[in-house]
């Protein structure tokens, strides 16, 4: 029933993150004043309303855009320039030089004249328009590569973002717990001062007819104070937990008070090891997010032996110039073939260099494989005892609560002291108390297989 109710609540909240964008962190979702908070609507809450999950979400938003810029090569480059320059015309004869990027291509018009002959400082107006065209045609995968790169590395951000996800998911079960068995010792120690009330009262009352001595106000009064002072401490939890769900959910500081709906239980284990793993290999996102990352750094290979071939592209334009008009309109066609034809080894080294990165990609598959199994295996073994502690703190419950009935008779009856009596009350206290933990421990426990399998979020759509 518990892992329904998170993997619902993440369904729920992958299809709100699928038509959210990074503006909506301005505008939280919080409680309504009197709302009865489900652990579904506190784990919606959180995956709305986190930052952490806000940023990876954004980051992954970012990740995919990155794709687009990689397709763009394949499209088009469309350029245009104009110029307007004042300038002297005096001849420069047969000059050679090497143009070191601001100097006219050919100065002055008199190319063939004198370098020689007057020179003037009078200028003149000249006028430039183009517009250039290029476009890709083929490289052997540097492009492509590229593309694929970037749209492996798209998924590495959401399954980041899922993984992020996936902790958010259990930071909010796991409050939501605490603050449920905060509430419910408040009970326990709530029920503790009322008997302890009921017990002062009959000591000072048989104390009053002389039928029991003074100490047994004494004793009474002191297991009364030691309940009171358990209530404090256990409503000081209350409050802590309270506070740390809030901020699980990120919810206003000033928010309102609101009430659990649901309640601490639990239920056999169901499932095999074998197909928790199975699940868990399929399911993890850091997992998956690693495989996306070894297919990227495939392609980083590829890009890199793409510099051993040469590549291929087209480009056209349109100019015009002069001094005024009519401008000289001229055109421009053909095809660019580029190919590095040594370059220091670099083409080498930068091969060698990928493939290396994806050997490193491929040995961390492998180890976060074994961290897999062996998290799968220790929850699914907690989960195990956790069941097993519940049941022996069942018994032990009942069996204190036998043992109070039983020295309350006593005592009543004349047949028993103080001391059984209060004795036999805080051993119920602290097993009612250890049951509370005991259903508290499984709850987590199981928030904490759903998590290491990956099974909160594995029906969620991908955002």
């Amino acid at each position: 029933m518990r892992k329904s109710i998170i993997g619902t609540a993440v369904v729920f909240a992958g299809c709100l993150l699928t038509i959210a964008n990074a503006q909506s962190a301005s505008a939280l979702e919080t409680l309504q004043p009197g709302e009865k908070l489900t652990l579904a609507r506190a784990i919606e809450l959180t995956i709305r309303n986190h930052p952490r999950g806000l940023e990876m979400k954004s980051e992954a938003i970012a990740a995919n855009e990155r794709v687009g810029e990689a397709r763009a090569a394949l499209l088009p480059q469309v350029y245009g320039a104009g110029e307007y320059l004042r300038s002297t015309d005096n001849p420069i004869g047969n000059t050679t030089y090497l143009n070191p990027g601001f100097i006219p291509r050919i100065t002055g018009t008199l190319h063939g004249g004198s370098a020689n002959a007057g020179q003037t400082f009078s200028s003149t107006n000249n006028y430039l328009g183009g517009v250039a065209v290029q476009q890709y045609v083929f490289d052997f995968g540097k492009v492509r590569g590229l593309i694929e790169q970037r749209d492996e590395e798209a998924r590495v951000a959401l399954f980041q973002s899922q993984a992020t996800e996936l902790d958010l998911v259990f930071e909010a079960a796991q409050r939501y717990f605490a603050l449920l068995v905060a509430a419910q010792k408040v009970k326990v120690y709530h029920k503790a001062i009322e008997q302890r009330s009921e017990q002062l009262h009959a000591a000072q009352v048989k104390a009053s007819a002389n039928l029991t001595p003074q100490i047994d106000v004494l004793t009474a009064q002191a297991a009364l104070t030691r309940a009171q002072t358990d209530l404090l401490e256990a409503s000081d939890q209350q409050s802590i937990a309270r506070v740390a769900l809030n901020n699980a959910m990120a919810i206003d500081r000033n928010a309102p008070d609101y009430e659990l709906a649901d309640v601490l239980t639990y239920k056999p284990v169901s499932g095999s090891l074998e197909s928790f793993f199975a699940s868990a290999i399929a399911i993890r996102p850091d997992l998956r997010a690693l495989e996306a990352q070894a297919r990227a750094a495939g392609a980083q290979v590829r890009q890199a032996r793409s510099d051993y071939f040469p590549s291929v592209g087209a480009t056209a334009g349109y100019s015009a110039m002069g001094t005024g008009l009519p401008a000289a309109n001229n055109f421009n066609a053909g095809i660019v073939v580029t190919w590095p034809i040594f370059n220091g080894f670099a083409t080498e080294h930068q091969v060698e260099e990928a493939k290396a990165l994806q050997n490193a990609v491929r040995y961390s598959i492998e180890d976060l494989e074994q961290r897999v199994w062996l998290d799968v295996k220790s929850a699914y073994l907690e989960l195990q005892t956790s069941v097993e502690r519940i049941h022996q703190a069942e018994a032990t419950l009942a069996a204190s609560s036998g043992q109070l009935e039983l020295a309350d008779k006593r005592y009543n009856a004349g047949l028993g002291n103080i001391i059984e009596l209060t004795d036999a009350e805080r051993f119920y206290i602290e097993d009612d108390a250890a049951y509370v933990d005991a259903l508290y421990g499984y709850s987590v426990t199981r928030a904490t297989l759903d998590r290491v399998t990956g099974a909160s979020i594995q029906s969620a759509p991908d955002k």
